[in-house]
């Protein structure tokens, strides 16, 4: 086993097809081909499924990728210790929910990392993806929450993945608003103060449970519903609509502009805002960065 065969395996993963991977690592389709028969060979497992439509990772695949990664990242790591300056592209990846602090705190990553070469990626995305994306190792951090409601299942799925939770920071509910709403001058609002406006959220797919929702009080009745899948459109509801969603209060107006307002919602519960970590992995400085970077936001 050779450390560019493990950077095989993770560029195919990645790219599910063989054809696409090949270019990327600048050999041939056969190489590649042979070198990861190879590999699964001296392993005695099968790590990809091969169909028509590309490659698709198998379970004993997704196991051995996570090691694979770890190692990849670790050898980086020692290349950019001990061998001089490094030429190779920085590489960091994030899941997160919806936060502005965490683009921030992104922003600043690539201001303190980011050279000639990089490749960084935050994935806002759904609370399930956020932690497989950990699990697998795609991300090295993964942003959500935890209340009252939600946490004995997190917690459960977090046990058998292998994640650690860490807390940021507690937050009490708010709703965004625009500052042109009807509600806008109020100290305070009541989910019946509500009733009559767009409630806008950020839809789950597969995996649309009550437990996995990014807005806390998943539970509430709305009689009129909107789930979108990203920022932009949900704040262009906001303003468009009269609508609102439910959130930490925590809001950038350099980032969001100054049409969205936070307003305290009347509810008694927390929402326990957090990291989550591969407890199989060791934290890269970029990472640990990262998380001291999202504490000035708060």
């Amino acid at each position: 086993m050779t450390l560019q065969q493990l950077k095989y395996i993770i560029t195919t993963a990645e790219k599910k097809n063989i054809s696409e991977s090949a270019k990327e690592l600048f050999i041939s389709q056969p190489s590649l081909t042979n070198a990861i028969k190879e590999l699964e060979n001296q392993l005695n497992i099968v790590i990809f499924q091969r169909s028509n439509k590309g490659v698709s990772i198998t379970k004993d695949g997704e196991e051995f990728l996570r090691y694979a990664r770890q190692v990849v990242e670790q050898a980086n790591l020692l290349e950019d210790k001990y061998c001089g300056k490094q030429k190779r592209k920085r590489d960091f990846s994030v899941s997160a929910q919806h936060y502005s602090f965490a683009v921030n705190a992104f922003v600043d990553l690539i201001k303190k990392f980011g050279e000639d070469k990089y490749d960084f990626k935050l994935r806002e995305t759904q609370t399930y993806e956020i932690i497989e994306d950990v699990r697998c190792l795609k991300s090295e951090i993964g942003i959500l929450y935890l209340t009252e409601f939600n946490e004995t299942v997190i917690r459960k799925l977090l046990k058998q993945s292998d994640l650690e939770f860490t807390e940021l920071f507690t937050a009490k509910p708010h709703v965004f608003i625009c500052k042109t709403h009807p509600l806008a001058n109020r100290e305070s609002v009541s989910l019946e103060d509500l009733e009559d406006y767009p409630y806008l959220s950020f839809e789950q797919g597969e995996h649309n449970s009550f437990y996995f929702s990014e807005e806390i009080l998943s539970t509430a009745e709305h009689s009129k519903n909107i789930r979108v899948r990203d920022r932009a459109t949900l704040f262009n509801l906001l303003i468009g609509l009269n609508g609102y969603t439910i959130s930490s209060g925590v809001i950038d107006r350099k980032l969001n502009g100054n049409n969205i307002i936070s307003v305290p919602l009347n509810e008694n519960c927390e929402m326990n805002i957090g990291y989550i970590t591969n407890k199989k992995a060791v934290l890269s400085p970029m990472a640990e960065y990262y998380i001291n970077a999202i504490r000035k936001y708060f």
